[in-house]
């Protein structure tokens, strides 16, 4: 398996799972409206909380970059790549709502991790990066676990190890600064 499988899987509308930098992920197209769906479905969890968006660069999410201002591009840059999700305004409503949820923001985090770098440089842009989980159980830490809980549900799991996080990574608002989540 490889991430040009991974990539190919994605374009075809599929779902992924993979390591990330604490826990394992779900993934698939952001803009590809039945994907999101599909994982929201395996996860029970409703569209209104919104999801995450991970990419490799801050190019794969130039359309949201381009409306900020010098000091909160600042403020990305100087905590990414890392285990570092951002709040960003979406103003030219470039990401699907299917993805903000019910909020005018969009939760993005440029990864340090190898295999989600090398995925969302195959894939060419970014993905959608939730933990494997149902809604209110714990993230599953494992690719043993992965496989028992989602090996069925998704369209293929890519291999590899998760990293030395222990926690998920924090989340602020961009706008105000305030932590939401932390991590």
């Amino acid at each position: 398996m490889s991430t040009a499988q991974a990539a190919v899987t994605v374009h075809q509308g599929g779902v992924i799972a993979y390591p990330t930098e604490a826990v394992w992920g779900l993934g698939c197209d952001p803009w590809n409206r039945d994907a999101v769906y599909r994982i929201l479905d395996i996860k029970a969890r409703p569209v209104e909380k919104g999801m995450i968006l991970v990419a490799a660069s801050e190019a794969q999410i130039a359309p949201l970059l381009e409306p900020l201002t010098a000091t909160q591009r600042q403020a990305l840059s100087d905590s990414w790549p890392g285990p570092f999700t951002w709040l960003i305004p979406d103003i030219n409503h470039w990401v699907p709502d299917w993805v903000k949820g019910q909020f005018d923001t969009v939760a993005v985090r440029i990864s340090d991790h190898p295999v989600v770098q090398a995925l969302c440089e195959a894939a060419g842009h970014p993905l959608i990066s939730t933990s494997a989980n149902r809604a209110g159980e714990p993230p599953l830490l494992t690719e043993q676990s992965l496989h028992q809980h989602f090996g069925a549900e998704v369209d293929l799991i890519v291999p590899g190890k998760t990293g030395s996080q222990n926690t998920p990574s924090e989340i602020r608002d961009l706008r105000t600064g305030q932590v939401i989540r932390s991590g």
